[in-house]
């Protein structure tokens, strides 16, 4: 009952905080393949997907952009084919072309094109201070964080080549939600970096739940992190949770769609109690609230 209550409240949270609705746009190959689009906006920081709903006819294909290949996965579910495309954070402006190449059952190979327009997207900035272990680190920690940072590049460089999402993503905690994603931060006065996720203002040892069902594939303490819990969703989409106060999960866990995976915290490099929430696609960090405006059902 507790479970379905926390479902219920933030699936009416996530009707609540989608800033913009999706779009869909239909690219047709010479011998007649739907390949749909589904996206917010065309801007730093989105995420497009990019499906084949008929996919009988298909056997095999991939999306190419900039200089990456995304191989398109399918979903145990129905005979979906269909990708996570990332326009990074740190995407200039300017015209781009994302090709979807597909490979007959009967062979031979065709291909569809989308042309891009990427317009400028300014960020605020804003001041912060921390304790100055988290600025400076003391040199105790230099192998720690270093070792941490190769092993968050390795998980976020697996690709699971199924779906393991149930429908739309969810939002994971309740509370003021802040639509803070690529904020450039001054931390004390001299140390810049740009926010790759989204704060909730949450009571301490608030819930937290998955934003989407997913294997657990980091459910360990962090040295900016703190406690911190990452989820596979399959297809090169991974969901970050942290600065918790308790981890409720550990690595290897299989868990659905709003089932608690821990409690909110003051954790790691924070100012006070919150979660931190994050999305990565193929390695690159986009605005969950992007993630949350996609109809995946």
């Amino acid at each position: 009952m507790k479970k379905a209550f926390f479902l219920v409240f933030f699936i009416c949270c996530l009707i609540l905080v989608q800033s913009s609705a999706s779009q869909t746009e239909t690219l047709t190959t010479s011998s007649g393949i739907d390949v749909e689009l589904l996206y917010r906006a065309f801007e730093p920081g989105e995420i497009i997907v990019v499906e084949i709903k008929d996919s009988f006819n298909v056997k095999e294909a991939r999306v190419r952009f900039l200089d990456r290949s995304y191989q398109m996965g399918t979903s145990e579910t129905n005979h979906r084919l269909f990708a996570f495309v990332s326009l990074d954070l740190g995407l200039e402006p300017g015209f781009y072309t994302l090709t979807v190449f597909i490979k007959r059952i009967i062979g031979g190979w065709e291909s569809v094109q989308k042309r891009l327009i990427i317009p400028v997207k300014e960020f605020p900035q804003i001041k912060l201070w921390v304790d100055e272990k988290f600025i400076t680190p003391p040199p105790e920690f230099h192998e720690r964080i270093a070792w941490e940072a190769e092993l968050l590049r390795v998980i976020y460089g697996m690709y699971t080549p199924q779906w393991l999402g149930e429908g739309r993503f969810i939002f994971p905690a309740p509370g003021n939600a802040r639509t803070n994603f690529g904020q450039r931060r001054l931390f004390n006065n001299y140390h810049r970096s740009s926010h790759k996720g989204v704060d909730v203002a949450s009571p301490y040892g608030s819930s937290i739940i998955a934003s989407n069902s997913g294997r657990v594939v980091l459910a360990r303490d962090l040295y900016y992190a703190g406690k911190a819990v990452i989820i596979d969703h399959g297809i090169g989409v991974f969901s970050f949770y942290c600065h918790f106060s308790k981890i409720l999960v550990k690595r290897g866990d299989f868990v659905r769609r709003g089932d608690v995976i821990g409690k909110v915290g003051a954790t790691g490099r924070v100012t006070g109690p919150h979660l931190h929430w994050a999305v990565s696609v193929a390695g690159k960090s986009v605005d969950p609230f992007s993630l949350l405006s996609l109809n995946l059902e």
